[in-house]
This record gives C-alpha cells, sequence and structure tokens, in this order.
C-alpha cells in the first residue's frame, strides 16, 4: 500500500501529484515539526498548546513501520499512520503542509487508503480535535461519531466494499495531540 503509491494517473509524476513513501526512523522529527505548525490553532483554540509536548506526543507514538510519508514534488509534504487494532485500523498522524492544504491531496490521500481498507473489509477508526475543520473532511468520506469528550470526537467508518472510496472520487480516512 505505501511503497510507490502515485497520486493521479500513472506515467511520470506531473506538478502536484503525490506519492507515499514508507516512513524511516529518521523521520520523525520533520513529522513532529510538521504537526505543531498544523494542530496549533486548534490546540490554542482549545487552550492545550504546548511547544514541546505538541511534539514529544508524536515521537512517543511514532511507528515508522505503519507510518508513510507524503511527498509532493520530490519533497516532504506530510505523513499518515494506519495502525492495525483487532477490529480494523486507527489512522492517525495524517498531517499535510499548510501550503499544500486545499488542493484535494489530503482527500486523495485518504480515498486511497480507504479503497484499500474497503477492499480489506476493515473498520476504520480516528480521533479529531473538537471543532477542527478535519472533521467535516472525514464526515465527507463516510466517518461518524461514535464518542466524544471535552477535547476529542472519536469517529468511524464501517468498510463499504460494495461503493469502494476510490482515489479520483466517492467515499474515502487520525489521531490526536
Amino acid at each position: 500500500m505505501r511503497t510507490g503509491e502515485v497520486g493521479r494517473g500513472s506515467g511520470p509524476r506531473r506538478p502536484g501529484e503525490w506519492v507515499l513513501r514508507p516512513a524511516e526512523p529518521a523521520d520523525v522529527e520533520q513529522i513532529a515539526e510538521l504537526r505543531a505548525v498544523v494542530m496549533r490553532p486548534d490546540l490554542e483554540r482549545l487552550g492545550r498548546f504546548d511547544e514541546h509536548r505538541v511534539r514529544q506526543r508524536l515521537r512517543d507514538s511514532f511507528s515508522p513501520e505503519y507510518t508513510s510519508v507524503i511527498v509532493v514534488d520530490d519533497a516532504f509534504a506530510g505523513s499518515v499512520t494506519l495502525r492495525p487494532a483487532v477490529d480494523g485500523s486507527w489512522l492517525e498522524h495524517f498531517y499535510l503542509a499548510p501550503d499544500l492544504q486545499g488542493r484535494g491531496i489530503g482527500s486523495a490521500v485518504l480515498r486511497t487508503l480507504l479503497a484499500r481498507l474497503d477492499a480489506a473489509g476493515e473498520f476504520v477508526r480516528l480521533n479529531v480535535l473538537r471543532d477542527s475543520a478535519a472533521r467535516r473532511l472525514y464526515e465527507r468520506l463516510g466517518f461518524t461519531v461514535e464518542a466524544q469528550d471535552p477535547i476529542d470526537v472519536y469517529l468511524v467508518r464501517p468498510p463499504n466494499p460494495g461503493r469502494p472510496a476510490s482515489p479520483t472520487g466517492g467515499a474515502s480516512t487520525g489521531h490526536r495531540s
């Protein structure tokens, strides 16, 4: 799933196309820094931003064996973790560089992952910070609220093998600070 998966067609990559590559232990600091940048507005809104803690939580839970690095135009652009669970998978640490957000890259990555999970008949769960804009994307791609607390909203998406989440459209998939 992770190695060499390319978005938006086949053949030579064009500007703005993405690829997933397996994460390596050396990627942890770059991902931790991106996490701090991406999550800062939501964590500040919730009164929970801590310059050190936001990075350390990523370091403490980083699992390169389950993590993919998103590469756009041959440069680091983000990350996504798909951690196995008893009844499916947890989508965690999905971050995309702010200058690349709003271009459909994140949606395409999620649709690709969801298509794979649909084919395997797996549930996928994630949690998102309360009132985060990311929640709309997840709900649009078939996630529903399973539980919530004052900080997080826990979402779940059952497998949908009858209507797979194609990488180019249709239905398609994190964890918190």
